[in-house]
């Protein structure tokens, strides 16, 4: 099978991906790579975000890590110039980092709500802020750009024992499409899009499937993994390549009038 990233070219971009260490993120930062972007490997995670940006480079392409806490402002100025420091600018935004709590709604603690906000939707909101400062015209790049936010299905539809994510997610879509159509009544020449994953298999994933069990919706881990895939018409399991080639796509120069859009990347289980 052709790679994706083959067929499109980022070359002479810069991008920075949060929460890239490891799991979508870091499939994000190995395709935009192969295509031929630098790619700033942003996360909490220092020893990971180290050796998957080492792992770029032995595969030949372009990368650095910088540690940032998405809800830090003084990290995105931080995180922002080094970008533009090491790479030589900043054109594309991957808002990936996530973080995902299940629990029924009665037993959610206000600590869990409040940290699920902080890092899904503060931490958006303060890479959109960072984006627009310094991708528009007379900005610290300057070139305009790409913003692409990692929503999800729970962004779309609600789910028992995810109603802290579903929120927060609700939220990704929402801010996405007003940056997408303030950014463009401004002319900043940045597009601002979604992508809204179905369950994939990664850490997150299953910790979704562990958690979807502690909460009493589920037997075990193999049954609530069975009624996900029940619900998907296509019958099979997503891949972490399946939504990075998506970023791949709004990143690019493929995608010149996409902006404000919901891609929806589940095997059509919101569909139905």
């Amino acid at each position: 099978m052709t790679d994706a990233s083959n067929e499109v070219s980022l070359a002479g971009k810069a991008a920075l991906i949060t929460g890239s260490a490891r799991g979508l993120g870091a499939e994000i930062a190995a395709i935009l790579a192969r295509a031929g972007a630098a790619v700033m490997i942003a996360d909490i995670l220092e020893d990971q975000g180290r050796q998957t940006a080492e792992a770029i480079r032995a595969a030949g392409g372009k990368a650095a890590f910088v540690r940032q806490d998405v809800t830090n402002e003084t990290d995105w100025e931080a995180t922002v110039a080094a970008t533009i420091r090491e790479l030589g600018g900043f054109d594309i935004l991957v808002n990936n980092a996530g973080i995902e709590v299940c629990a029924l709604l009665e037993n959610t603690t206000l600590k869990d709500f409040q940290r699920i906000l902080d890092i899904n939707v503060t931490g958006v909101f303060l890479g959109l802020r960072a984006a627009a400062k310094a991708m528009k015209p007379g900005g610290a790049a300057g070139g305009g750009g790409s913003v692409i936010n990692l929503s999800s299905v729970a962004g779309l539809r609600g789910y028992s024992g995810l109603s802290a994510y579903c929120g927060s997610k609700g939220a990704v879509k929402l801010l996405t499409k007003a940056a997408a159509v303030e950014f463009g009544q401004l002319g900043y020449g940045i597009r601002v899009n979604s992508i809204h994953p179905g369950l994939i298999p990664t850490d997150m994933g299953s910790a979704v499937l562990k958690g979807f069990v502690a909460a009493g919706l589920g037997k075990d881990e193999a049954s609530v993994q069975q009624a996900f895939e029940r619900g998907t018409p296509l019958g099979m399991k997503g891949t972490p390549a399946d939504i990075a080639k998506a970023a791949l796509f709004l990143a690019s120069d493929q995608s010149p009038w996409v902006t404000g859009a919901e891609l929806v990347v589940d095997g059509g289980s919101t569909a139905s």
